[in-house]
């Protein structure tokens, strides 16, 4: 594998992510300016402040990242607002639906549910999550396949999506279906760790990838016959034997992320590539687990744009729900490693003929490289650090949004940005070697890749950027 060692900046210029955020759009500059206080538009300026310190830039660990392996350009809040004006309204629906699929009502399932409702009503301040009753993985008729690990038989997820569609109520913003079975858009894909349909407002994730362990008992193989007849048998379960699965206080966080990620799909937020946000792509379990838990500010002002809250209430939001998991979650055990597992479906999950590998943990995560205690459990004591350390950033967060701003401390930090040339398109480092070091072959072939993919997307986002200079017209469909 081509591993950048150490990891890779990938950066757009400030100016390039100050239009991102605020637009070049006069209409929609005014939009940002009524829409949020000096105090909250001198936080989400940390997107292109050449001094952030709450967001981070993108690394690229890979020549596989999902950053290099999908090469389009990137949503920003002038693309999102024109396909937003484009979706059908849903007036008077304010309901999020978790439809929890195979998830018994043990103390298990019971917390882990709990726990993902409570947060996705933080990360969605402003609309209610309900759970619906859960239904039997082998009451969906779906096509399935075995797998080369412990995760169990696969489930298809075109056959889930269906159900979900069929059966979504009527006052529902939109239903997502959480798992524990693993799942394949495709054939041609190993997994994916969630998926959507487009226009139905139904999506369907899983969190097989991130339990902790078997629990003891459980067959070590699965029998895929149970799967293969599920459409002929309601009664059936595909987890037979009595297995089910423990997830740590990390692999907590981990769920409720891929979660919140496809519930943001279903609201209409596409794909970030512009800083370290939870709605990058993953097309391994190591770029899911480097994930962040919360938004960038591009995608930050997409999802208020919707629902309408104030980033301050929010922010407290969150940091409370951390404050209070972090205390009921105990530590069993981090997820397991993805040694053998390659590295998707759309964005997210792995194509079968991917190459795979271990990969260094980042930034929060960090804590999955951490000694257990003595006598104790791996990860007993560093899971419930991953939810801490977010806590930590969440209290930043909302000390600079009570901080008192003035117009003149925003109006220099613009100052500085727009001084600069009218579209920086790149601002990252590719690594060079120094006087007398030779470069590796590997190094080599990472240089030739990330090279030839960044320019690829240069050549995209300038084409885009031109073709609306030269015309005057709202976007069309086909640009969004």
């Amino acid at each position: 594998m081509l591993q950048c060692r150490p990891a890779q900046e990938f950066s757009f210029g400030p100016r390039a992510l100050k239009d991102a955020l605020v637009s070049m759009d006069p209409a929609l500059q005014r939009l940002y300016t009524s829409a949020f206080s000096p105090a909250e538009r001198l936080f989400l300026a940390e997107a292109y402040s050449p001094q952030r310190s709450l967001f981070c830039t993108l690394l690229i660990h890979t020549a596989f990242d999902w950053l290099l392996s999908r090469p389009e350009a990137p949503e920003d809040f002038e693309t999102f607002h024109a396909a937003q004006l484009a979706r059908r309204p849903a007036l008077g629906r304010k309901h999020i639906y978790l439809q929890p699929i195979g998830l018994s009502e043990d103390p298990v399932d019971g917390e882990l549910l709990g726990a993902l409702r409570s947060y996705a009503e933080a990360f969605f301040l402003g609309l209610q999550v309900r759970c619906l009753p859960s239904v039997p993985a082998a009451s969906i008729p779906c096509l399935s396949r075995p797998t080369q690990d412990r995760a169990g038989p696969q489930l298809h997820t075109g056959g889930i999506l269906s159900f979900l569609r069929d059966s979504k109520p009527g006052d529902a913003l939109c239903v997502l279906g959480l798992t524990r079975c693993d799942l394949y858009p495709c054939e041609a894909w190993g997994f994916t760790f969630g998926a959507v349909l487009p226009g139905q407002e139904v999506g369907v994730c899983s969190f097989a990838r991130f339990s902790g362990e078997l629990l003891q008992g459980a067959p070590r193989a699965l029998d895929l016959a149970p799967a293969q007849t599920a459409a002929d048998d309601p009664a059936a379960t595909l987890w037979d034997g009595g297995q089910s699965l423990c997830f740590s206080a990390l692999g907590t966080v981990q769920c409720c992320k891929v979660a919140c990620h496809e519930l943001c799909r279903l609201l209409g937020l596409g794909s970030c590539r512009w800083l370290r946000c939870v709605m990058q792509g993953a097309l391994s379990l190591d770029e899911a687990l480097r994930r962040p838990p919360d938004l960038c500010p591009v995608c930050l002002r997409k999802l208020q744009h919707v629902l309408g809250f104030k980033l301050l209430d929010r922010y407290k939001r969150l940091h409370a729900w951390t404050q209070a998991v972090a205390g009921t979650l105990p530590g069993r055990g981090p997820p397991p490693a993805s040694g053998n597992t390659p590295p998707s479906s759309a964005d997210s999950g792995s194509p079968c003929d991917s190459p795979s590998g271990p990969l260094p943990p980042d930034a929060w995560t960090h804590a999955l490289a951490a000694e257990p205690a003595p006598g104790r459990g791996p990860g007993a004591s560093v899971a419930p650090e991953a939810i801490t350390e977010h806590g930590r950033w969440l209290a930043r967060c909302i000390q600079a949004l009570e901080r008192e701003v003035t117009e003149e401390e925003l109006a220099r930090v613009d100052g500085a940005v727009d001084a600069q040339a009218r579209w920086e398109m790149f601002a990252g480092r590719l690594a060079v070697p120094g006087p007398g070091r030779a470069r590796g072959r590997a190094g080599g072939g990472l240089h030739r890749a990330l090279g030839d993919k960044l320019s690829f997307l240069r050549k995209r986002l300038s084409v885009r950027r031109l073709s609306r200079a030269g015309s005057s017209c709202p976007l069309k469909a086909e640009d969004s």
